[in-house]
C-alpha cells in the first residue's frame, strides 16, 4: 500500500480513537515570527546572492524595476509582504524561515 494510504488510515484510526475517548489528539502549533525589515544594502545582497538582475527581481517581487532601484538606493522601503519574500530568498534552508513548528 502507498504511504499516503497508510498516513490516511493512521489518521482516521487516531480520530476514531479520540472520538471514543481512548486516544489523544495530536496538535501542531505554528508561531509566526515578527517580520524582519531589511536595509537597502541587505536587499541588494539578497538579490545578488539569488543571481537576479533588478528586472528579474522586480518580476519575482511583483513590482517595477524602478521600485527595486528605489529600495536599493534607500529612497523608499518595501512593506510587510515583500519582507516575507525576502526571507524566503535569504534563507539557506527551511529551518531559517520565519515560522516555528511547536509540538
Amino acid at each position: 500500500m502507498s504511504s499516503l494510504f497508510d498516513d490516511l488510515k493512521q489518521g482516521l484510526e487516531e480520530a476514531i480513537a479520540y472520538e471514543k475517548g481512548i486516544g489523544k489528539a495530536r496538535t501542531k502549533t505554528y508561531s509566526i515570527m515578527p517580520i524582519k525589515e531589511y536595509s537597502n544594502k541587505e536587499i541588494r545582497e539578497i538579490r545578488m546572492k539569488a543571481g537576479m538582475t533588478q528586472s528579474v527581481f522586480a518580476s519575482y517581487m511583483g513590482v517595477s524595476k524602478k521600485t527595486v532601484e528605489a529600495w536599493e538606493c534607500g529612497r523608499t522601503h518595501p512593506n510587510g509582504p515583500v519582507f516575507r519574500l525576502l526571507d524566503i530568498l535569504a534563507a539557506e534552508d527551511l529551518d531559517e524561515m520565519n515560522f516555528v513548528i511547536a509540538k
